[in-house]
């Protein structure tokens, strides 16, 4: 698994993905949950943002979590005793090296993981080998080519341009949710289904115009400036240009979309 994480370690990076996890808790989630006594291993917790809602939409499931970041595992374990949630384990371990065994798990779960992968089709054949026959593996990313808004600016597809290069250099895609199938397909799963969640944002919904538009994606994209100029990717102007149109679409008359795709297949 790469460890150049794009959108860093730090403190902000943190507080976003927790208010991602917040904001599209009922849009990514509100079909996911898992019978009582399964277990259930989480790829790639992260800092334990979309594990909360896990461990609270299946409260007799068994979920392990795990993450390849010493810091995310710390700030997932100190996330979930704060929920005072009993039904998750956080481990750090390595999706490519994973010591659990054949059969040991009946389900998977990864979101927003394999975006960050430079093979995420042996990742899924891997997570496969500790997943009992007829389990399920469920996997969420986004797709950066699918962000549309009003009022349009070139400037703004720049800067979103920049982490999608920038994601690729460090070894993963951030447009990966369009191939799910294709990908899931190739590691051998079957019955796949991919079904698209898409995020409209106008002014009548406040929550996701601060919540998405501003927290969540122009946090992200803001994420970069200082990598995306500092390799003469984009002059500065015509950064800090794109962040403030990107803000616009979250004024009055501006609109802003963007899809997720989310996967359920099961092992063959």
């Amino acid at each position: 698994m790469t460890k150049a994480y794009v959108h860093g370690y730090d403190p902000r990076e943190n507080l976003r993905l927790q208010d991602q996890a917040g904001t599209l808790v009922e849009l990514l989630h509100s079909d996911t949950a898992y019978p009582s006594g399964s277990r259930v291993l989480e790829a790639g917790c992260g800092v334990g943002a979309q594990t909360l809602t896990l461990a609270k939409n299946s409260p007799n499931a068994m979920i392990t979590s795990i993450d390849i970041s010493e810091t995310s595992v710390a700030e997932a374990r100190r996330n979930v005793a704060a929920a005072g949630l009993n039904n998750v384990q956080i481990e750090q371990a390595d999706i490519f090296h994973l010591q659990y065994g054949p059969d040991c798990f009946d389900h998977i779960f990864v979101c927003f993981v394999l975006e960050h992968l430079a093979n995420p089709v042996m990742a899924l054949r891997v997570l496969g080998r500790h997943l009992k026959r007829g389990g399920t593996v469920t996997v969420i990313e986004g797709d950066h080519g699918s962000a549309y808004f009003y009022p349009d600016s070139e400037t703004a597809h720049r800067a979103i341009q920049c982490q999608v290069e920038l994601q690729r250099t460090a070894g993963g895609n951030a447009m990966i949710g369009r191939e799910l199938y294709p990908l899931l397909l190739e590691a051998g799963y079957d019955c796949i289904r991919v079904s698209p969640r898409m995020v409209y944002v106008d002014a009548t919904r406040p929550g996701l115009v601060e919540g998405f538009t501003k927290r969540t994606f122009t946090a992200m994209i803001e994420g970069v400036r200082e990598p995306a100029i500092r390799s003469g990717m984009i002059e500065q102007a015509d950064f800090d240009a794109g962040i403030r149109d990107l803000y616009r679409t979250a004024e009055a008359d501006g609109v802003f979309c963007y899809t997720f795709f989310k996967a359920v297949a099961e092992k063959k």
